[in-house]
C-alpha cells in the first residue's frame, strides 16, 4: 500500500462489502500520488484479484494517438506522438464494448485517466453512461484537477481524495527510493513536487539540487552583479530538454511559493513574480524557448523578488 492511500483503500473495501455499491467514484489529487496505481489495483480485487496479466474486464480509457499518421506508428510498433486530450470517438468505443456482458464473471470496471483531460464531447458522451451505467460496470475516474470536470460528472460520482505527502514523509520516502540523492537534490525534490512523491523522484531523477540552491540564493539576496543569473544558466545548460525545463519552471515556482508564504511585508509583488512564471510554464512547452535566455528570465524574476524582500527588510 502506498503512503497516503489508508482511507481510500478503507473506502473502497467497505464500499465492496456493503449492499450497494456505488457505479461511480472519482479518485481525486494531485499527479504523481498513486492514484492509477491505486485504480488498478482495486479495479482487479474487485473483479478477480487472483487473475494473472491483464484483465479483459478492466478497461483503461487514457490518450490515443494525436492523429491518423500517430496511429499507424503506434500500431507499426514505433514511438507516435499522444493527443492532448481524451477524444468522444474513444468514449464511444468503450460504450460499445459495454453492450456487452463482462467476459470472465459479473463485474467491469471502467479507468479513465486522466478524466480531467476528456474533450467536451467525450464529457458529454461519458455523462450517459454514468446516469445509466450497466449492469455490473463501475467507473473509476482519475482527475489531477476535479474542477475541470463537468459538475454533472462529480455530482454522479463518489469521490476519495488523495492527500499530498508531509515534508517528514517525502523525504522518508526519496532517502528510501533514491538513496544516492543528496540532501540539495531532495530538499529541491520536496519543494518542487508539493506532496506529490511521483514527482519528486522525477525531480531527482533530474539532478536539479544545484539549481534549486541558486534559485533560493537569487530569491532570497536578489543578484545584482549577474553573476548568479549566469550560473543558473550554465546549470540549465543549452539543450531543449522539455521535461527538464518545465521541471525547472515548477521548481522556482515553489521556490518563490516559499517566499511568499515566510513574506511579512507587502506580497503584492511576489505574486506578481508568481505570476510571471506561471505564464512561463504554460508557454515554455509551445514556444521552443532558448534555454539559456529562458534560464536567464527565471533569474531575473526572482531576483526581482530578492530585491523586492531586501527593500521590505530595509
Amino acid at each position: 500500500m502506498l503512503l497516503g492511500h489508508e482511507k481510500a483503500w478503507d473506502a473502497w473495501r467497505s464500499a465492496m462489502a456493503g449492499d450497494r455499491m456505488h457505479h461511480a467514484w472519482l479518485l481525486a489529487g494531485k499527479k504523481g500520488l498513486g492514484k492509477a496505481n491505486f485504480a488498478r489495483a482495486a479495479a482487479r480485487l474487485l473483479v478477480d484479484a487472483d487473475w494473472e496479466g491483464e484483465h479483459p474486464d478492466i478497461l483503461t480509457l487514457t490518450y490515443g494517438a494525436k492523429n491518423k499518421d500517430e496511429a499507424k506508428k503506434r500500431d507499426d510498433g514505433k514511438p507516435f506522438e499522444l493527443a492532448r486530450g481524451i477524444k468522444v470517438d474513444q468514449v464511444r468505443d468503450i460504450q460499445r464494448r459495454l453492450t456487452t456482458r463482462p467476459t470472465m464473471g459479473t463485474k467491469r470496471v471502467v479507468i479513465i485517466d486522466p478524466a480531467d483531460d476528456m474533450e467536451v464531447s467525450a464529457s458529454n458522451a461519458l455523462l450517459k453512461s454514468l446516469e445509466e451505467p450497466p449492469r455490473g460496470t463501475y467507473f473509476m475516474l482519475i482527475a489531477h484537477s476535479p474542477a475541470r470536470l463537468l459538475p454533472t460528472i462529480r455530482s454522479r460520482c463518489r469521490t476519495v481524495r488523495f492527500p499530498a505527502l508531509a515534508h517528514e514523509e517525502m523525504d522518508g520516502l526519496l532517502r528510501e527510493l533514491a538513496p544516492g540523492a543528496d540532501i540539495a537534490t531532495r530538499d529541491a525534490a520536496i519543494a518542487a513536487a508539493a506532496g506529490s512523491p511521483g514527482a519528486a523522484l522525477s525531480f531527482v531523477d533530474l539532478q536539479l539540487g544545484k539549481a534549486a540552491q541558486l534559485m533560493r540564493a537569487i530569491a532570497t539576496h536578489g543578484d545584482p552583479d549577474f553573476a548568479l543569473r549566469g550560473e543558473l544558466a550554465g546549470v540549465i545548460g543549452a539543450k531543449q530538454d522539455i521535461p527538464r525545463l518545465q521541471a525547472i519552471l515548477d521548481l522556482a515556482r515553489a521556490i518563490l511559493a516559499e517566499r511568499i508564504d515566510d513574506s511579512h511585508d507587502d506580497p503584492r509583488k511576489l505574486i506578481d513574480t508568481h505570476t510571471e512564471l506561471v505564464r512561463l510554464t504554460r508557454e515554455q512547452p509551445t514556444y521552443n524557448f532558448d534555454p539559456g535566455l529562458l534560464g536567464m528570465e527565471i533569474g531575473t524574476l526572482l531576483a526581482q523578488a530578492g530585491a523586492a524582500s531586501e527593500r521590505g527588510n530595509g
